[in-house]
């Protein structure tokens, strides 16, 4: 397959020109032509880069790119070692943020839904990317902390009282943290997301609602998995998911 027509696919898949982001999305950096072997992974950090070369991939896709606002945009340091091992094996960087977020079946959000075995109800915050499900049975939050740390794989922070009853439970992927009140408002009796601030810690305390920190690595996970097996299937590309490691 061609470079540019995964990357127009994966555009008319993901939809980025709808979302306001912090980094562009889609092809980042440019490498050769054709394109049979793929490395996704969640961050394009120097280990993943690493572990593209090692296996001799001629793309990366991951959900946290480069260049995102903000940032000092001097290439010295890691920026340059992480930007010359991509040139000096012409391996292109497909990253997607937001969209990899929202998408209605791929996304990070859908896909822990899958994993948790809830069905979305509605959706709130911008661009709809906070979910809200309601639960086959009420569940003490005690127990959900439990379950995510098995489903995750990673023992995740509950603010909160172990015996509050959760009938409809929100979450968004990530660093989601600042929708914790308007998920109180679209009436959830828990908030699950990947980060947690310190105010959240009041808020939770004060709304009665728990918070759950289940990780921003942990969560966000699955979209790329899944859009990786997306593209194994459709066209025929080998797309290998690489785990590094990440307690945040």
């Amino acid at each position: 397959m061609l470079r540019d027509e995964l990357g127009a696919y994966l555009d008319g898949l993901l939809d980025p020109a709808r979302f306001r982001d912090y980094c562009p999305n889609g092809l980042q950096v440019e490498g050769r032509a054709a394109l049979q072997r793929i490395v996704c992974g969640v961050t394009a950090s120097q280990a993943l880069i690493d572990a593209a070369v090692e296996r001799k991939a001629d793309a990366i896709l991951v959900h946290h790119g480069w260049f995102w606002k903000g940032e000092d945009g001097r290439v010295t340091g890691f920026r340059k070692r992480r930007l010359q091992t991509l040139l000096a094996h012409d391996i292109s960087l497909f990253a997607y943020h937001l969209p990899l977020d929202a998408h209605p079946e791929l996304g990070n959000n859908a896909q822990l839904a899958t994993r948790f075995g809830w069905t979305i109800e509605s959706h709130f915050g911008e661009y709809e990317l906070g979910c809200l499900a309601v639960l086959p049975a009420p569940t003490f939050a005690g127990a959900l902390a439990k379950n995510a740390a098995q489903v995750l794989g990673r023992e995740p922070l509950l603010i909160g009282a172990e015996q509050t009853e959760v009938r409809r439970i929100a979450w968004c992927s990530g660093g989601a943290q600042d929708w914790f009140e308007a998920a109180i408002t679209a009436g959830a009796d828990l908030f699950m997301s990947g980060e947690i601030s310190e105010q959240s810690t009041h808020l939770a305390r004060e709304s009665g609602v728990p918070y759950l920190a289940a990780g921003h690595h942990a969560t966000e996970r699955y979209g790329v998995m899944a859009l990786g097996a997306h593209l194994a299937e459709r066209f025929g590309l080998s797309c290998d998911y690489v785990e590094i490691d990440n307690p945040v």
